[in-house]
């Protein structure tokens, strides 16, 4: 069993500590979902607002659900649609503050109203995005997204297989 000290005091003491927690977690585990899996659970239970935490894995030109804390999910998302979608097809982050603006979002949760979406990306190759959702409109900022930035890259090579 584990037990973290994480800070809630300020972001950035919260990331670092998740960043640690994490390593922790998945430093001598090979198994890709068990990896992802605990990174969900520990992402849900530390980070404020959240109300879907988890990973979409890349598989050929879609993105199939991976593990998550949250209410069931959309299963299957074509890479370029929706904000997961996008990430994918861009590689890079989308900080979305109102997902109901965001053009062809896919409402798995009609409670969401804003999402932050990291690509995971190992060796120049796609392996699926961190799909954070909040009821909380506006809830994700740069401080968020680059510590989803420094989780994904240290979770990119123990779930890269």
């Amino acid at each position: 069993m584990f037990d973290f000290a994480i800070s809630r005091e300020d972001k950035p003491a919260l990331y670092r500590d998740l960043e640690q927690a994490l390593d922790a977690l998945t430093i001598d585990e090979p198994d890709a979902i068990a990896n992802m899996a605990n990174a969900a659970a520990l992402i849900w239970q530390y980070l404020p607002d959240l109300n879907w935490a988890g990973f979409y894995r890349a598989a050929g030109e879609e993105l199939v659900l991976g593990p998550f804390q949250g209410k069931p999910a959309c299963i299957r998302i074509p890479i370029g649609q929706g904000v997961c979608g996008a990430a994918a097809a861009t590689r890079q982050a989308q900080c979305i503050a109102d997902v109901h603006a965001f053009p062809g979002h896919i409402a798995c949760d009609a409670a969401s109203a804003s999402e932050l979406v990291v690509p995971i990306v190992v060796d120049g190759r796609l392996i699926g995005v961190l799909d954070l959702d909040s009821p909380v409109p506006s809830r994700f900022d740069a401080v968020d997204v680059g510590g989803c930035t420094r989780l994904v890259a240290l979770l990119g090579p123990r779930i890269a297989g």
